[in-house]
């Protein structure tokens, strides 16, 4: 079975493929609505040498039935029983295989038993991955974010996310969603008038034609982005490593945040909302769960071999509220990433014995990015810069620590990859412009929108010493999808150079710009 017949069998769901058998033996033949329905796609999620996740979403009481096998025909698969698909979840199972084959391509099938009649069985879900290697060997990923905001969703006049079918056909090892998964407070028209006069149209559920407040209307919103055709292809063959920023809440929050004002919301605390969309996330985003200690850390990192380490870090879940940002050495509330995490990151890295560390971000780290008006009128920012050029303060300080200790204990070939401001850029930060000059050069690459709005571009903080090096943002503000100003990233190594080239690319796959690091 070739590549396109293979897809083409997964998005139909693939039931000719299982045969009579299969985990629990010959299903009853009875009609398709008193079977288990497979309500979403499959999603493949932080593959490791010997491990990945399986998420899928049934539409009743079932239970997860998993095969894989080094064959697209299943000629010997290795069969596993998962976990109950029930209500306290939203009816979405995962479960983490191991002792998978190191750097191998791998195929996957998923589906339900019906928990009232366990030999009525639902259509299968296939999907495909490569495990990463423990040799060197050539790699590729893609890195975006924002997908669905500013009132974008799945319009079927111009074909839906259509940006996650041309990442698709660059047929990465693995995608990074650098956050804004959903946009939990974006309500979505069915119709609106873009530039140009030009109409976008969108397919409307009840849970997005509203700001999210409930825990249905947080998992409303991820049901929602799996309806888009485009979505479920890329799911089942490209595997994922999902962090999350603000969206997933409410637009900027934190401590700070106040919707005291705002109509939109009858539930007003921050806490609540972030407590249901948390339990949402977690259900929906195909990441290995840490642990019963800290069961909501979305911080970790993802070995891909001898060549690149991904660290995937969280710069939303322990900040301090939004502020002035101007704290001094020892003040308080100048927490952004938090010195248990930052330590982490420091250990990892140091560790690391891959060629490349990719630090992937929810935030850029120069770019100013406001959050309105403090009490005294001054700005509030919203990410780590603060607008002052000059020593680092506020929660730059925790960027001027990570940075003068990369630099002490040797750690070379570190680059930063980030989405958040609805535009692409490259920067070169280097302590020959900065203000703070105890750190090695570095790079870092931004990209987004997925499906959203575009905007920018944001003015640099120069206490790091940033150069933009390359940008494409739109003429104007808020420039819708038609505008075909949607980015992503890709990133290949080369196993026999160790070269690694960044491309940044738009919705159609053109290159904009591209950028050769040779490792250190």
């Amino acid at each position: 079975m070739d590549r396109r017949n293979f897809l083409k069998a997964a998005v139909a769901g693939g039931g000719a493929l299982l045969g009579g058998g299969g985990i629990a033996g010959p299903s009853l033949i009875v009609p398709d609505r008193q079977r288990p329905q497979v309500a979403s796609s499959i999603q493949i999620g932080d593959v490791g040498a010997d491990k990945a996740i399986i998420w899928a979403r049934a539409d009743r009481t079932a239970r997860m039935l998993v095969e894989w096998d080094v064959s697209e025909r299943f000629a010997d698969p290795r069969k596993l029983r998962g976990p109950w698909a029930t209500e306290a979840t939203d009816f979405t199972t995962r479960i983490d295989l191991s002792g998978l084959p190191a750097g191998e391509q791998l195929f996957v099938r998923v589906r339900y038993e019906d928990a009232a009649s366990p030999r009525a069985l639902s259509e299968s879900l296939l999907g495909r991955f490569r495990t990463a290697p423990r040799q060197p060997r050539d790699l590729r990923f893609v890195w975006s974010g924002d997908t669905a905001g500013q009132g974008f969703g799945i319009n079927p006049d111009w074909g839906g996310m259509r940006i996650y079918e041309t990442m698709r056909r660059q047929q990465p090892d693995f995608f990074v969603h650098c956050g804004d998964t959903i946009y939990a407070d974006g309500p979505m028209a069915a119709e609106m008038t873009v530039e140009e006069g030009k109409i976008w149209r969108n397919l409307i559920t009840p849970e997005v034609s509203k700001v999210a407040e409930t825990l249905d209307e947080y998992r409303g919103r991820y049901r929602y982005n799996l309806l888009d055709d485009n979505v479920r292809r890329f799911a089942a063959e490209v595997p994922q490593i999902w962090q999350w920023d603000d969206h997933e809440v409410v637009n900027n929050w934190s401590g700070s945040k106040n919707l005291a004002d705002d109509a939109r919301y009858l539930e007003k605390s921050i806490g609540v909302l972030q407590a249901r969309a948390t339990r949402a996330f977690m259900e929906y985003a195909p990441l290995r769960h840490y642990g019963d200690r800290d069961s909501e850390r979305v911080y970790r990192r993802l070995p891909q071999g001898p060549l690149l380490d991904v660290f995937v870090v969280d710069m939303r879940s322990y900040r301090d509220p939004n502020g002035a940002n101007l704290q001094a050495e020892g003040e308080p509330g100048g927490s952004f990433m938090g010195r248990e995490q930052l330590q982490w990151l420091l250990e990892g890295l140091k560790s690391s014995r891959a060629v490349w560390k990719a630090v992937m971000a929810d935030m850029p780290l120069a770019l100013l990015v406001g959050d309105g008006k403090n009490a005294d009128g001054g700005p509030r920012w919203e990410a780590m810069a603060n607008g002052d050029p000059g020593q680092p303060r506020g929660r730059e300080l925790e960027l001027a620590w990570l940075l003068r200790e990369i630099k002490r204990q040797g750690i070379r070939n570190v680059v930063w990859f980030t989405a958040d401001v609805h535009y692409t850029a490259a920067h070169h930060y280097h302590p020959e412009r900065a203000a703070f000059a105890d750190f090695n050069p570095f790079w870092e690459f931004v990209s987004g929108p997925i499906n959203a709005g575009t905007f920018g571009p944001n003015a640099l903080d120069m206490t790091f010493g940033p150069r933009v090096v390359y940008q494409k943002a739109p003429p104007a503000q808020n420039v819708s999808p038609l505008a075909g100003l949607q980015f992503f990233g890709q990133v290949d190594i080369d196993a026999r150079t160790r070269e690694m080239v960044v491309r940044l690319k738009d919705a159609a796959g053109g290159i904009l710009f591209v950028q050769a690091l040779r490792p250190d």
